[in-house]
């Protein structure tokens, strides 16, 4: 069986990415690993044609970036203690940039959270969830909200 010394933990900074971390903190600590933390800010860039200038789009992408920089530093602070953790915030589709980021670490397993969606959001949104485990090089756990 492969060794697991990196995992990456890919979160949306919600109340249920708590619950995400409890698991990668568990895993980390069983198998003496390290946790990178990611999160992905949306790019935006689709608007531009949409009479927005860009540079407000720009702005307003540098904006949440920030914030969520900020609230990822607490979030590590908070939810990884006893373990090697890092936490990177980067911009993007989730899905392709949490696999992108997964490749680029060397990660040799990805945890991540589910929304759970069904319907008719399903069919508009998709999973993000899904796109990464039908795609991932490597294992991926699931953790559906509770």
């Amino acid at each position: 069986m492969k060794e697991i010394k990196k995992i990456l933990c890919a979160v949306d900074l919600s109340e249920h990415s708590k619950d995400v971390a409890e698991y990668a903190v568990l895993l980390a600590k069983g198998l003496n690993a390290s946790v990178v933390v990611v999160y992905t800010a949306p790019s935006l860039s689709q608007y531009v044609g949409f009479h927005v200038p860009p540079n407000t789009i720009e702005n307003f992408v540098g904006e949440i970036v920030s914030g969520a920089e900020k609230s990822m530093e607490s979030f590590v602070a908070e939810n990884f203690a006893g373990v090697t953790a890092t936490g990177k915030v980067l911009i993007g589709y989730a899905a392709e940039e949490i696999l992108a980021h997964a490749k680029e670490e060397a990660a040799d397993v990805i945890v991540m959270g589910t929304h759970g969606r069904k319907g008719i959001d399903r069919i508009l949104f998709g999973s993000v969830a899904e796109k990464v485990v039908k795609n991932a090089d490597m294992p991926v756990l699931t953790v559906r909200p509770s």
